[in-house]
């Protein structure tokens, strides 16, 4: 049997894929920064609502702390779309569309192909496997996946490949929200 994905790299795709990235091989760094930067806002807000002399009073030191919070507010609640923002622009041209093959018989490797080039991974290299209610997201570090479009395998059915991968991998599939 053989499962074939052809995935498009757009704005959402690798969105999903950072934010399953942050959700496994990131996450205890992901859980600190995050805390770190509630408690930054927090602080800051703290900072710009205190009294001075019992008189609230606006200044440019008081605009310019809550132009940062909300700077920060802002990247802790998107950052998973601007992380895929930054990993589109630095895309080589013609990586946008992938399309990979995975042979039951060949349980070492698999290929992708993109307009730049043909290429073979091992199976032993990916660290976890996150799957989304669209896709399925090989991660290899903390910095490098590729995701594969469940709406576009051919070959076979999702249950077939999930059960695939564990077999193959010897690694549980983690879920992603």
């Amino acid at each position: 049997m053989k499962f074939n994905f052809e995935t498009s790299y757009n704005q959402k795709s690798l969105s999903v894929m950072a934010k399953c990235i942050r959700k496994t091989s990131r996450k205890s760094k992901s859980k600190r920064s995050t805390i770190l930067g509630w408690v930054v806002i927090l602080f800051a807000l703290f900072l710009c609502f205190y009294p001075e002399d019992g008189v609230f009073v606006i200044n440019s030191n008081k605009v310019i702390t809550f132009i940062v919070a909300l700077i920060i507010f802002v990247v802790l609640i998107f950052q998973d779309k601007i992380n895929g923002y930054f990993a589109k622009r630095h895309m080589l041209k013609g990586t946008e569309i992938a399309k990979s093959f995975f042979d039951t018989e060949n349980r070492k490797e698999f290929v992708s192909e993109t307009a730049v080039g043909k290429s073979q991974f091992s199976f032993d290299k990916i660290q976890e496997i996150a799957e989304t209610s669209e896709y399925f997201v090989f991660i290899f570090s903390q910095n490098h996946a590729q995701i594969y479009d469940k709406n576009k395998l051919s070959g076979g059915s999702v249950d077939d490949f999930r059960a695939f991968l564990k077999d193959v991998t010897g690694k549980g599939i983690v879920s992603v929200k």
